[in-house]
């Protein structure tokens, strides 16, 4: 719901537990719109009656949009350049319209052709709201107007005797890894130049009063829906005072806004709760679920997926072998991953040529898929569209479809190149072969792989070819969005290198993301904690794979590789034809109690019962919408002093209800689960797991 008072020009928005009011300030360098209020809910005649803050500055702090204007030198949310002179911006108000929880206040330059629109969105089932901001060149047959930086949004928070920064970092293989630091005077900035986000940062900052815990304290979040590259600044002053701003694009890029033309900026999303880092993440799941992810009600198959069963040693005997023992561990979805294609006989070449390799596949792709679907399974397929190598077909007849510069070397990551999906007839091309694939065959799935980072970033030829950071990731939406509408069944699986594009955006159009390319359990324990802060593990890939494990070396029993992969959306990966007879059982076993297990998990909500750990135990609990079903998930990959581990608390069960432990027949009541807790019942030693399961009974 959006308020407004017409006397003080104050706006407020509500959602259903809190409330974000600003109001329209005039200064001697035009209007701003200034933010008064983020927190608990109150009523418009309240926030008419807040004073404006900070109070007799014409300062950053507290402006919805920054400039580079009078007294803002703070980090600015818009940088333009009007002519080789002018770059201060000074806004008069336009008018403003509010239409169902959404409030559009359009600002004017007093003197050029520029209007900004600022856009906020609020849902009746969320307390997260949604901004951006779209920037409008009004002049005819006038200069186009330089843009150097268009934030999406800025958000105040108020004043807090401390604060402390919440982020994840990481690199390949160790992806979201949790941070969290007192907040520095200062700015501190948590960007991506990397093309996609990729697995240095994630677009999302976390601050809270220095002293929340998963229960309580008082936490401000914000979420960019945005899958190239970003900027987001936290900035605390000597007095205390905090905002938080960012959107896509880093520095040093810049566009040319042409008469007429429109410029949107990506969703900067933002949320405030008093109850912790919990309920923080819960309201991020609940928000994705309900405004984000296709198909949220669907649950994600269990699949397998040949990478680990065969490398780049892909043909359909041994693909028909694999299904078939995927099939009998109760496998959903087998996916053929790379190396079917073209003269793909390792990562040296064909990316770009695709189609079925003939030597592998004589009768192409068909005899597998039917055979595949003939065992009860779903058929998905490994691609990567965005990428081409040197040594193919595409390259020799294309090279100049690639992201490069003029007498510059062409960087080769993983012996590939960027293929500039910004380029109109690349990103045809690409929809051109997609749409084949998927019209020619019954596939189901695919995993969208994107494996490296973009250098020499350059367009050749183009009008604007800085545009290229920003347009190849639309045209990837639009790509991605056009197949959707067309091949209404198919499912995708977003990829890059692992977790390297991993985010609202592109889960906007994805059913699920890879994580990590790290399948260690014990490693995946801490990268799963970090991802669920934000994303639902109804999004998250996690496999169960080799032990040792491929990339580690490190060795883990089977049972507590499943059992750490069942907090997402379960895979398998490995050599099937080589497990024992005991080990497919035990495999089969597993998958059973998952698909049990699923709906909880992948539908419902996430308590993190514990702190992630190596040495010690992790426990997380899944509660089923309803309340009716409990999961909870623990692990210890590391035992210590044989000290037997403590009940676990449960948290959102019914303190009256009472509640069956599944398998046992145990009885007990919410508030003694809640207070007393749960005994784990771990087996001793390291690797030792447990899953348990409840059910209310009364």
């Amino acid at each position: 719901m959006v308020g407004f008072d017409p006397p003080t020009r104050t706006f407020l928005l509500t959602t259903p537990t809190t409330a974000y009011a600003l109001r329209l300030v005039d200064g001697p360098g035009g209007v701003l719109p200034r933010h008064i209020y983020w927190g608990p809910r109150l009523g418009l005649a309240d926030a008419a009656a807040l004073p404006t803050w900070p109070d007799a500055k014409d300062d950053v702090l507290g402006v919805e949009l920054p400039t580079e204007s009078g007294q803002q030198f703070g980090p600015s949310g818009l940088q333009v350049r009007f002519d080789p002179t002018t770059s201060a911006v000074e806004w008069r108000a336009g008018e403003h319209t509010i239409e169902a929880g959404h409030l559009r206040i359009t600002l004017t330059d007093r003197h050029y052709p520029l209007a900004v629109t600022l856009h906020y969105r609020v849902h009746p089932d969320t307390d997260v709201i949604e901004r951006w901001t779209e920037l409008h060149h009004t002049g005819a047959g006038a200069t186009p107007i330089t843009v150097d930086r268009a934030d999406s949004a800025h958000w105040t928070l108020p004043v807090r005797p401390d604060y402390r920064l919440s982020q994840v970092g990481g690199e390949w293989s160790a992806e979201f890894q949790l941070h969290r630091d007192p907040l520095p005077i200062g700015e501190t900035t948590v960007a991506g130049r990397r093309g996609t986000t990729r697995h240095q940062n994630n677009p999302w900052l976390m601050v809270d009063d220095g002293h929340a815990t998963e229960t309580t304290g008082e936490v401000w979040s914000t979420v960019l829906a945005w899958s190239g590259t970003f900027r987001l600044t936290a900035w605390r002053t000597l007095g205390g005072q905090v905002s938080i701003g960012g959107g896509a694009g880093h520095d040093g890029v810049s566009i040319r806004l042409e008469p007429g033309e429109r410029w949107h900026t990506p969703t900067l999303a933002g949320l405030y709760t008093p109850e912790g880092f919990g309920a923080t993440s819960r309201a991020w799941h609940a928000y994705a679920l309900a405004h984000v992810v296709p198909h949220p009600d669907e649950l994600r198959p269990v699949l397998y997926n040949s990478w680990e069963g065969t490398w780049f040693d892909v043909d359909e005997a041994n693909q028909r072998e694999l299904a078939t023992i995927a099939a009998e561990l109760g496998v959903e979805m087998y996916v053929v991953d790379d190396g079917w294609f073209g003269r793909r006989l390792s990562d040296n070449a064909a990316l770009g040529d695709w189609w079925p390799n003939p030597d592998r596949f004589p009768n192409g792709l068909t005899p597998l898929i039917d055979h595949v679907h003939q065992l009860g399974m779903r058929f998905g397929l490994w691609v990567e569209p965005e990428m081409v190598n040197p040594d193919s077909d595409l390259y020799r007849a294309h090279p100049d479809w690639v992201l490069h510069q003029p007498h510059r070397h062409r960087t080769e990551l993983r012996q590939q190149l960027v293929l500039n999906f910004a380029d109109p007839r690349v990103a045809q091309w690409a929809h051109g072969w997609l749409d084949r694939l998927l019209a020619d065959h019954e596939i189901d799935f695919l995993k969208w792989d994107m494996n490296r980072a973009f250098t020499e970033a350059g367009w050749p030829g183009a009008d604007d070819p800085q545009r290229l950071w920003f347009d190849h990731t639309r045209a990837l939406y639009a790509l991605i969005d056009r197949l959707r509408a067309d091949h209404p069944g198919v499912r995708i699986e977003t990829c890059a290198s692992g977790g390297g594009r991993y985010d609202l955006g592109i889960l906007a159009r994805t059913d699920q993301a890879w994580a990590s390319d790290n399948t260690d359990p014990v490693d995946r324990i801490a990268i799963q904690h970090g991802c669920g802060q934000v994303y639902p593990a109804l999004t998250m890939g996690a496999w169960a794979s080799e032990s040792p494990n491929p990339l580690t070396r490190r060795e883990a029993p089977l049972r507590f590789r499943f059992h750490v992969a069942m907090a997402g959306a379960l895979g398998i990966s490995g050599a099937l034809r080589e497990w024992s007879a005991a080990e497919r059982a035990e495999a089969a076993e597993l998958v059973a109690l998952y698909r049990q297990i699923r709906p909880v998990v992948q539908q419902g909500e996430l308590y993190r019962l514990t702190p992630a750990r190596v040495e010690g135990t992790t426990a997380v609990q899944y509660l089923s919408r309803d309340g009716a079903e409990a999961v909870v998930l623990a692990w210890r990959p590391i035992a210590r002093f044989a000290q037997p581990d403590p009940p676990v608390r449960l948290a959102g069960l019914a303190a009256a209800g009472e509640y069956e432990l599944v398998g046992t027949g145990e009885r007990r009541r919410g508030a003694v689960l809640a207070h007393h807790g749960l005994p784990l019942g771990l087996p001793a030693g390291d690797h030792a797991s447990v899953v348990h399961r409840l059910r209310r009974v009364g």
